[in-house]
């Protein structure tokens, strides 16, 4: 039940009319039409820009328009008024009916009402976290995982079928430091006193590396050259990392379908393949770049090298993918990589980056269009930063990493679902700040816990329903008479209920899943304030003494709301509970 799906078509509908009698042209373009809350509440339910959109093609007046369509809308018995407002605008009230209907469609849906149809199976590749395998994840992975596995799980609950994909960064030159640096670890499991060196990886967490990698070669290694352990080394070190990251991911929730080894790009043929195939369509050339930005001519040295023509694509520079002295650029395996996904017959492609990655945005977006002609489109989101504060001061934990806070910290920290709710109370593009203490702070201002909190109180009501002998199973509820839920504040909460299968395909459509998250806060406020009149209104109250007719009428809508919020947190990949601990 999509009340703005269904309120949507009877505006369409209502134009078909018009166009069949003559009122307003046949074939007009209906796409720009839509139904939505309007800004003010007080103007109504909702409200449509028809007239608006479709008087210039129409050559009409907006406000003809408008008045030609409110009859029409007005005849439908689910709008008890429609008016124009200003220039045009058309907006309308629903029936009292409408709104004690929904609690029943919700608790006969389940936590699938709000799933949709919109992606209608479209093959969609997510590709988040894909840090170096180095080290176990850092804060700033963090909120790429989780933005990235809620952004998958929302795709998924809009209709669209969803690899999540992790992209292993094994083929350059940090994996040999890693090699290096474990090493340094096996000779220290032998005793021998070691040093890091600048850029070798210091971290703690290669000391049961090196164990491991003594338990398993003995002293085979001891007082070798680098040329006999560094390439197996290397490959024992990844997949020790590769290990440690999907512990640290599992201990978020996090789990991947798809694991692919940059690695597995060099040597098989397949960068050669993907520049060949931009080559044949006369996108590869040699070349001499002009001087960055910043550079003076006489710092700067010009050479020829094997470029891309990702100018022709919307980037601001052809971007090289040789060297002059033949070796790959690091973006030459990132085409190849994407060439794969494209080849793999995704319908679109997403990845998720660090802040860092704002520069690669154009030149990669330009090689997918190429490699696809531009069939398949890729979005690139950035995650900011996250800075992390306690008793209101910036806040480091352990070293255990070495030189940053991991995600394993912070989840040991608040646990998983507070890390996930609250990496997604911002827009992934805008920073975050993430404080210890308020996180963990029961009140209004803290997102996590009003929305919680607002599913426990449901929760609490049923028990107490149940303990009075109130049957209150969904079933039982979902055939309740609900025609007594006409209070402004029951009506408000049925209407933000109804907002839900709107918000779940807009959040969707823009790859937006904190949508989800500010949505259920706003949700979890209308059930706080119906809960708080009745206070002082015991007629508002869920449980009515003596009145098992009325109290399950307005459990059900309370029961609505537990379902809805459970749904939106599933999305978000957080548990909802029963009680306040």
């Amino acid at each position: 039940m999509n009340l703005f799906s269904e309120i949507g078509t009877l505006v369409t509908d209502a134009i078909g009319a018009l166009a069949r009698d003559g009122t307003l042209p046949e074939g007009l373009n209906l796409g720009p039409v839509t139904v939505e809350p309007p800004r003010d509440p007080a103007h109504g339910d909702m409200a449509t820009n028809a007239a608006m959109v479709l008087a210039k093609p129409a050559k009409m007046k907006p406000r003809d328009i408008a008045e030609a369509l409110v009859p029409h809308l007005a005849a439908d018995p689910r709008v008890s008024e429609a008016s124009v407002a200003g220039p045009g605008f058309i907006n309308l009230r629903l029936a009292d009916s409408v709104w004690q209907a929904l609690p029943t469609a919700i608790l006969k849906d389940g936590t699938a009402f709000g799933r949709s149809t919109m992606g209608q199976g479209q093959k969609v590749n997510v590709e988040y976290v894909s840090a170096n395998p180095t080290g176990p994840l850092h804060v700033g992975h963090t909120r790429g995982a989780v933005f990235g596995d809620a952004l998958a799980s929302l795709l998924d609950y809009a209709g669209y079928e969803v690899t999540r994909e992790y992209y292993i960064n094994d083929g350059g030159a940090q994996v040999d430091v890693l090699a290096r640096s474990v090493y340094l670890r096996y000779l220290e499991a032998h005793g021998q006193a070691v040093a890091f060196e600048d850029g070798t990886y210091p971290g703690d967490y290669l000391i049961a590396v090196g164990a491991a990698l003594k338990d398993k070669v003995g002293d085979a290694y001891m007082d070798q050259p680098e040329a006999v352990w560094l390439e197996e080394i290397r490959d024992f070190a990844t997949a020790a990392m590769m290990e440690l990251i999907r512990e640290d991911l599992a201990s978020l929730g996090v789990e991947m379908d798809h694991f692919f080894s940059e690695k597995s790009l060099y040597g098989t043929g397949k960068i050669e393949a993907a520049i060949e195939d931009l080559r044949s369509k006369g996108l590869i050339y040699k070349g001499v770049l002009e001087p960055p930005k910043g550079k003076t001519p006489e710092d700067w040295e010009p050479r020829e090298q094997t470029l891309f023509k990702s100018t022709r694509y919307g980037d601001d520079v052809d971007r090289p993918i040789m060297k002059s002295d033949g070796a790959w650029t690091y973006f030459a395996p990132d085409i190849a990589y994407h060439y794969d996904k494209v080849s793999r017959g995704y319908d679109a492609l997403i990845d998720v980056f660090g802040a860092d990655h704002g520069g690669y945005v154009k030149r990669m977006k330009a090689a997918v269009a190429a490699l696809s002609a531009e069939k398949t489109p890729l979005d690139i989101k950035l995650t900011q930063l996250v800075k992390l504060y306690k008793n209101g001061e910036p806040f480091k934990m352990s070293k255990r990493a070495g030189t940053f806070v991991t995600l394993r910290d912070v989840v040991d920290e608040v646990g998983p679902d507070v890390t996930r709710f609250v990496m997604l109370t911002r827009k992934n593009d805008a920073p975050l700040d993430f404080d210890f203490d308020k996180v963990l702070e029961q009140s209004k201002d803290n997102p996590v816990f009003y929305v919680q909190y607002a599913h426990a109180r449901v929760c609490s009501v049923l028990r107490k329903a149940a303990e009075a002998g109130i049957a209150v199973d969904d079933a039982t509820l979902a055939a309740a008479d609900l025609a007594g839920l006409t209070h402004p504040s029951e009506q408000a909460v049925a209407k933000k209920l109804a907002e839900w299968p709107r918000l779940v395909e807009i959040a969707a459509r823009t790859h937006e899943p904190h949508r989800v998250a500010f949505y259920l806060y706003e949700l979890a406020s209308e059930l706080h304030a119906l809960w708080n009149k009745g206070n002082d209104m015991p007629e508002l109250r869920f449980l009515q003494e003596g009145d098992a007719a009325t109290s399950q009428a307005k459990i059900a809508l309370a029961r609505a709301v537990a379902v809805v919020i459970a749904g939106g947190l599933g999305i978000l990949g957080v548990k909802p509970v029963e009680e306040m601990r």
